[in-house]
């Protein structure tokens, strides 16, 4: 028992020996990181151009300048800041440049730079190149219609009361005349519903055109929005009418009405009359060796869906 406890005080006292050991290493590691930080360094670094305040009508073209190399002389917390975050240097287009020959040319000293750019803890001992060229074409504003990519089944007795609807319709683009000009109009990612019973809301991302880097667009997405209804089916008498007949000859013909189904919401059921629809079987087509008239529906309510005609030939005799 007696060894059992000197054997515990020996090991407390060689762990804490082993810490204070720690202890000791870190501290040393850590004053010899903040001596090394504290003094001066010179280096070169590349500076990412950020362009601000284009001219709304302007966009500035991919194949101009966008780096600046820069050499520098600071300590070393402040080379910390460049290693671990990208530096940029703004470049301010409704101040920093000037128009010349189709270009926007940037031209600074070292001396603006310091003094606008970087604190008093850094000296700048050269910058590369120093000027800047900005190719910038004319910006085009376009609006197109957004077009709707979608397979929309409805569970059996529903459909759309109405058409569907896009929100916002269209899309206004921003962007070089040369690359706006082609573009007509904007398609909707692919959109795939079945067995819809319910009124529709769902946001749907645009098809944007590839590498639109240089292209301003009001949205990214819309709503597709639709009313979901149950149909019911309804059939009514229409009259026929024959136009174009020869004032020289009469026509006889049967059956002087036919019938026409249609597919149509409930709430709208009862709305629904003979008058809103019209067959017309027209003389002019009838060829040499034909004996039938062909019955065309000509007006249909746009309240019914799936409207068709349900006798497909009318006979008639010509009485002189």
């Amino acid at each position: 028992m007696i060894r059992k406890i000197k054997s515990d005080i020996l090991a407390s006292i060689k762990n804490k020996r082993i810490n204070v050991f720690i202890l000791f290493l870190l501290s040393a590691f850590v004053i010899l990181i903040f001596t090394k930080l504290s003094k001066d360094y010179t280096n070169t670094i590349i500076f990412n151009i950020d362009k601000v305040n284009v001219p709304q009508e302007n966009v500035i073209l991919n194949d101009s300048n966008t780096v600046l190399v820069i050499t520098l002389k600071t300590h070393g917390f402040k080379w910390l800041d460049y290693y671990f975050s990208k530096p940029k240097i703004k470049v301010d287009f409704s101040k920093d440049v000037y128009k010349r020959d189709s270009v926007f040319i940037w031209s600074k000293s070292k001396a603006f730079l310091k003094n606008t750019q970087f604190d008093k803890n850094v000296e700048l001992l050269n910058i590369s190149p120093d000027t800047l060229v900005f190719l910038y074409d004319v910006n085009l504003i376009k609006r197109v219609p957004v077009k709707l990519n979608a397979t929309i089944g409805f569970a059996p007795g529903y459909d759309v009361s109405e058409t569907y609807v896009l929100e916002p319709d269209s899309v206004q683009i921003i962007g070089p005349n040369v690359l706006v000009s082609n573009i007509n109009n904007i398609e909707t990612d692919s959109v795939y519903l079945s067995e819809v019973r319910s009124n529709l809301s769902q946001t749907i991302k645009l098809k944007l055109p590839e590498n639109n880097k240089e292209l301003t667009f009001s949205t990214k997405n819309v709503i597709l929005k639709a009313s979901v209804e149950k149909f019911t089916e309804g059939t009514l008498k229409i009259p026929v009418n024959v136009i174009n007949v020869p004032p020289d000859r009469s026509l006889k013909f049967f059956p002087k009405e036919v019938n026409v189904s249609y597919s149509v919401s409930l709430s709208n059921f009862n709305s629904i009359n003979s008058t809103d629809f019209k067959v017309v079987c027209d003389y002019n087509k009838i060829s040499s060796n034909q004996s039938v008239l062909i019955p065309e529906l000509v007006k249909i309510p746009k309240l019914v869906k799936n409207a068709k005609i349900n006798q497909k030939h009318i006979e008639f005799i010509i009485t002189e």
